[in-house]
């Protein structure tokens, strides 16, 4: 089921920035991150309530370390849209979101590092692939 997800993310992910492209002629990247963010909050809460994910759930619950990181990936999240957008207001959707995918890259390595997920001949095959890519796209 986990493929699926993923394949949907994809999808959407590249709706964001056509979307985004489309939306930033005149408006301020910072602005239109900061109204996506609403959306995508609002969004996100009536969908939880709507799946009744709320249902027993108290935010006690969370303990210190899962509130660290689940902080810091929201701030980390706002900078990585922030500077997306900011990219995506000049240069070409194509080659931004090329760039932006570097991030893959930086997550095969960081997994390896942090979590000791496999690192075998196809990832890094895969890995080489995807970055010669990148590069291909970036400076066609």
């Amino acid at each position: 089921m986990w493929y699926i997800y993923a394949i949907l993310a994809a999808v959407f992910a590249a709706l964001v920035t056509i979307f985004a492209k489309s939306g930033l002629s005149s408006l301020d990247p910072t602005l239109a991150t900061i109204i996506r963010s609403v959306i995508m909050a609002s969004f996100l809460v009536m969908t939880g309530f709507v799946l009744q994910k709320y249902t027993g759930f108290k935010l006690s619950e969370l303990n210190q370390r899962e509130w660290i990181y689940i902080i810091l990936a929201g701030i980390a999240g706002a900078l990585s849209w922030l500077f997306y957008f900011y990219a995506l207001q000049t240069g070409p959707a194509s080659t931004v979101a090329a760039i932006d995918r570097m991030s893959v890259i930086l997550i095969v390595v960081l997994s390896f590092m942090l979590f000791g997920e496999t690192f075998n001949a196809r990832t890094i095959l895969g890995t080489i692939l995807l970055f010669a890519g990148i590069i291909l796209i970036s400076f066609a």
